[in-house]
């Protein structure tokens, strides 16, 4: 696993803290919240975060 930027961190910890029931353990579910809810215009990293956020919940420690 390549390690994330900061700014993928930042922006995808920021959208669970502020929206913590938008999310699920679905990337394409979590790819359409994220163009919902911030305005990143590039497919790239919105990609990056919608998978850092999939990954943070499909993890055991935050269920």
């Amino acid at each position: 696993m390549a390690i994330k930027p900061a700014y993928v961190k930042k922006t995808g910890t920021l959208l669970m803290e502020r929206y913590p029931n938008a999310f699920g353990d679905d990337f394409e579910h979590n790819k359409e919240v994220v163009t919902e809810l911030t305005n990143v215009e590039s497919k790239g990293v919105r990609n990056r975060i919608a998978g850092y956020v999939t990954r943070k919940m499909r993890s055991p420690q935050t269920a």
